[in-house]
């Protein structure tokens, strides 16, 4: 194993911290691997977080949007993920607040809509149950579930 340098890491991760966003969890993780000393990382975080190289609001915003947009994740499970990455419930939670609400619906209503294309069921009672599964392992709220399912039941006892 090749022996990295307090300085070497230094300049790697504020690197690798310039191509995305990342928190201080992934970046000790990264330094642990390279086995760099418990002090030394102390101090190349502290270092990288004085450059604004990492900013845990920052990444949380940036986390969530990219999650609840791209990956379609309901809130819940964006939850569970920053708490993996041991961000704190004070430092995010804010943020999982701003979403946009009808933005937020409008993604569980796409995600539904595609969904229900391509599931099977025998009757509505069925597929919905199916639904709602599929939307609860994805993080959502059963409130928001219940809300997109009736409004598409109700567009289709429209057409």
């Amino acid at each position: 194993m090749i022996e990295i340098t307090e300085t070497d890491a230094l300049s790697r991760l504020a690197a690798y911290c310039s191509t995305a966003e990342h928190c201080r969890a992934e970046v000790t993780e990264k330094l642990q691997r390279w086995g760099i000393s418990y002090d030394a990382i102390d101090r190349i975080i502290n270092r990288l977080e004085q450059e604004k190289y990492i900013d845990e609001e920052r990444f949380c915003r940036a986390f969530i949007h990219d999650k609840y947009r791209f990956a379609k994740w309901g809130k819940i499970k964006i939850g569970q993920a920053l708490q993996l990455k041991k961000i704190p419930q004070r430092v995010f939670f804010q943020y999982l607040n701003e979403i946009d609400e009808d933005e937020y619906l409008a993604v569980l209503n796409d995600l539904l809509a595609a969904k229900r294309k391509s599931v099977h069921a025998e009757n509505e009672f069925e597929l919905n149950n199916k639904l709602v599964r599929f939307a609860l392992s994805r993080g959502f709220e059963m409130k928001d579930i219940r809300h997109c399912i009736m409004l598409s039941d109700e567009n289709d006892d429209l057409e």
